[in-house]
């Protein structure tokens, strides 16, 4: 209670300190000139912003009587499922005049029926759905209509945390607000989506339920990220909020106006990011990257040399971060393009031209593993001579797995075979465990399995 009644009345002695500098120095400037404010630059900004409203049905749910075999006898089934209407609001950005193209997110105009956008100046014309993609939440309207103003997209990959931006939307219907605040952190991951591609902006200017499809812009007026999402515990803004970086938005855009729909590409491999415990047992001398834990057969990575244990660094311009860093920038790669593939192996960089190929339902995933005693869970032992990779690989043979147990959540499955340990060939169990004694940490494994070469990191 001290601190409180002694920590008030400093803080507010310099706010009133501070205030009496300023006044006296610069009253007159006050009177004289424009308010201090980001409103010039939101002037040519705000008429690109629109209120978006949309009609759509939904299906009633079904009483669960209807599902009993006992109850089924006294209703009349219906002869196709019953619907209502449903309204939703949302916003969107105008970024090309000429055109009348408005980008928005999936989720706002997804099952509509009627999609009607509101412009600042209170015109209300009815928009065309281009195409949709429930991949990265965004989704291109078109409208036919004079006079529109645009905002002209930014570089997002510029982007630092603690850069100012606005976010500008329709929070709760109540119409266009702007509200300001800094980027708190980039490349943000949220699992929203479990087969999203995510690669958030996060910021702490006020996202509400509405803003959904707003701008998020820049200090200097351009169009950085696409509002999306908030993290909301009580039902409101808590200062985390959600928005798809520009880049990431167009690239979409270039597809859906191309072919109405994103064609995602494929590699063809699994990975895992490159973290410092990896570094350290490969001896690596880079330090970011996505590790090829296996190879898809007759994928494109296969096709093109790509091999378990490659760490993937750089995809044609795009640096590779990580396993999310790869896997977006592939997704968003349209089938049948060629790009080069930078890599490392055994420390040496090689790149190599791949033709990107078409994803399968399953795309590029993350390996996740676990562990403290690498093996715990696992028996291991010699291939015997009945074993049918006998005399032709050399290696230890995993002849069973625990479920649940450490080797379990490492990958490791009966009937592997392990070749090497950190690139360190092992040619029996005894020299397995050997060099077991001199690891400590991460271990990095070759396994053999069938006819796949896996790379498994085991923590």
């Amino acid at each position: 209670m001290k601190i409180t009644q002694r920590y008030f009345p400093v803080v507010l002695l310099a706010s009133l300190l501070t205030f009496g500098v300023f006044a006296n120095s610069n009253a007159q400037e006050i009177v004289t000139s424009e308010r201090p404010g980001i409103a010039p630059i939101l002037k040519n900004i705000t008429p690109a912003v629109v209120n978006i409203s949309v009609t759509g049905s939904a299906a009633i749910p079904q009483s669960p009587l209807l599902n009993d075999p006992f109850f089924q006898r006294f209703f009349d089934a219906p002869e196709q499922p019953q619907t209502r209407q449903v309204q939703s609001a949302g916003s969107g950005v105008i970024i090309d005049a000429d055109e009348g193209y408005v980008l928005t997110n999936h989720h706002v105009v997804d099952n509509a029926d009627e999609i009607e956008i509101t412009l600042q100046d209170r015109r209300r014309v009815t928009a065309r759905l281009i195409g949709s993609d429930a991949g990265t939440d965004i989704a291109l309207l078109q409208i036919d209509a004079d006079h529109l103003m645009a905002v002209s997209p930014s570089d997002s990959d510029s982007l630092r945390v603690g850069d100012f931006v606005a976010a500008i939307g329709n929070p709760f219907g109540i119409g266009q607000t702007v509200t300001t605040g800094i980027v708190s952190a980039l490349s943000r991951q949220t699992h929203i989506n479990a087969d999203g591609y995510e690669d958030f902006i996060q910021t702490d200017a006020s996202i509400n339920p509405g803003n959904s499809g707003g701008a998020l812009v820049d200090y200097h007026g351009n169009l950085i990220g696409i509002n999306s999402a908030i993290i909301a515990p009580a039902g409101g803004n808590v200062g985390i909020g959600f928005a798809v970086p520009i880049n990431m938005a167009m690239a979409v855009v270039e597809q859906l106006l191309e072919f109405g729909e994103v064609r995602r590409g494929m590699l063809g491999v699994q990975i895992t990011d490159l973290d410092p415990d990896v570094v350290t047992a490969l001896e690596l001398q880079v330090s970011a990257g996505a590790v090829v834990s296996s190879v898809v057969p007759e994928s494109p990575a296969q096709k093109a040399g790509i091999e378990p244990g490659d760490v993937i660094v750089k995809v044609d311009d795009e640096v590779i971060e990580g396993a999310s860093d790869l896997r977006n920038t592939i997704g968003l790669t349209p089938a049948g393009s060629e790009v080069v593939v930078g890599l490392i192996r055994d420390n040496r960089r090689l790149d190599f031209e791949v033709r990107i190929g078409d994803a399968p339902v399953v795309a590029e995933k993350g390996v996740q593993a676990e562990s403290t005693s690498v093996f715990e869970g696992a028996e291991l032992g010699n291939i015997p001579s009945s074993h049918e990779a006998y005399g032709a690989v050399e290696g230890v043979l995993v002849t069973s797995v625990t479920q649940g147990s450490r080797a379990y959540r490492n990958g490791l499955e009966a009937g592997d075979i392990i070749t090497a340990l950190n690139r360190q060939p092992v040619s029996s169990h005894a020299e397995l465990q050997s060099l077991l004694s001199t690891f400590s940490g991460t271990i990095a494994a070759n396994v053999i399995r069938g006819e796949q070469h896996l790379f498994l990191i085991l923590r």
